[in-house]
């Protein structure tokens, strides 16, 4: 690997070792390997990083300490306000770490490991706590720990994805679970606003044969913004987003009337 302008031996270290978890995984790599991508003895690898697991701790510590400042953050705040900006941020986090995020989930038994494991695990427990409010019954308890996986699993699963796209469709799952089903319905136009549901009437029963499935605000941005920079043609865009030409059409006739 070749170094980088005021980069330091830790640092390309950690570089190279994520490089090599990812083509090889983490129990198939080995210190000499990642010495020998950078031309450096074993024992300058040692020197840093005594054992490979302290090499793991340090790719995972960047992810930990973003998602615990997230959390501090969240909660000084008043709790609508803390769980719209715990899973704005927690999308945002987990897709900045995506690489070693991918990682882990290859080797995820690697994160059972010491004080990394029961660190996450607090991490979990307080993103739950704040994404269920205060005074929360099982209800909302059960789906705070939907929606914070929500905000994660899709990262490792949809790595081909690119990140605004996968954003948009990640806390658009999340916004449609906290509104419920019928508040869903009628965000996604199946439904009338207001309307009363009849009683014991089934969710699918609700839906408008034929309807095209609406795009959430994050999605109408992109498009807007991807149609605006002459990089995507209608159908590309419809493809991209999973919606019809017809739904992307009508988003973009808007905005030019506007």
């Amino acid at each position: 690997m070749t170094g980088e302008p005021g980069d330091d031996t830790r640092s390309r270290i950690l570089r190279a070792a994520l490089d090599l978890f990812a083509e090889h995984g983490y129990q198939r790599t080995s210190l000499r390997q990642i010495a020998e991508r950078l031309r450096l003895t074993k024992a300058a690898i040692l020197y840093h990083f005594p054992t490979k697991e302290h090499l793991l701790t340090a790719l995972v510590e960047p992810l930990l300490a973003d998602l615990e400042g997230l959390l501090d953050t969240a909660e000084a705040l008043p709790p609508e306000r803390a769980r719209r900006t715990l899973v704005e941020g927690w999308v945002d986090t987990m897709l900045a770490h995506r690489r070693p995020l991918g990682m882990l989930y290859h080797d995820l038994a690697l994160v059972t490991r010491g004080d990394t494991y029961h660190r996450l695990m607090r991490v979990a427990m307080r993103a739950n706590e704040i994404a269920a409010g205060p005074d929360a019954g099982l209800r909302e308890r059960v789906r705070a720990v939907q929606a914070i996986a929500m905000c994660s699993d899709p990262i490792v699963f949809f790595l081909d994805v690119p990140d605004e796209v996968l954003r948009a469709h990640m806390l658009d799952g999340v916004r449609r679970l906290w509104a419920g089903p019928d508040a869903a319905a009628a965000a996604a136009g199946e439904g009338t606003p207001g309307a009363e549901p009849a009683p014991g009437r089934p969710e699918t029963a609700r839906r408008r044969p034929g309807r095209p499935r609406a795009m959430s605000p994050e999605q109408v941005g992109l498009a807007r913004r991807l149609h605006a920079a002459g990089t995507h043609s209608v159908d590309e865009i419809a493809a991209r987003l999973g919606v019809s030409r017809a739904t992307v059409y009508r988003h973009l006739d808007r905005d030019a009337v506007e």
